[in-house]
């Protein structure tokens, strides 16, 4: 059993910062994926950001440039650090970790941008 827990959501001012982490705890599971997904109060969930195995990342283009994905391989977190955060950007930040059999995902952290 995989559990995912998220971390760093909160409020800030647009054009803040704010580093996400998601560590993920368990045993014998082998990582493909993990990605951020992020999901704003009537609509659907989408994907953010996300990094392989082999350390290939992927962005929507809303936050190419803006937001980085990144991960610690011996300690099974990855985070996504987030510059010029933007209103649009306001949302409950999903943690999904696809290992060879089995998705999981986290319980969400939100993330409000708002003056």
């Amino acid at each position: 059993q995989v559990q995912l827990v998220e971390s760093g959501g909160g409020l800030v001012q647009p054009g803040g910062s704010l580093r996400l982490s998601c560590a993920a705890s368990g045993s014998g599971f082998s990582v493909n994926v993990m990605g951020w997904y992020r999901q704003a109060p009537g609509k659907q969930r989408e994907l953010v950001a996300a990094i392989t195995s082999g350390a290939s990342t992927s962005y929507r283009d809303s936050v190419k440039g803006r937001f980085t994905i990144s991960r610690d391989i011996p300690k099974n977190t990855v985070y996504l650090q987030m510059n010029s955060l933007k209103p649009e950007d306001t949302a409950v930040y999903y943690c999904k970790l696809v290992t060879t059999y089995l998705t999981y995902w986290g319980k969400g952290t939100l993330v409000t941008v708002s003056s």
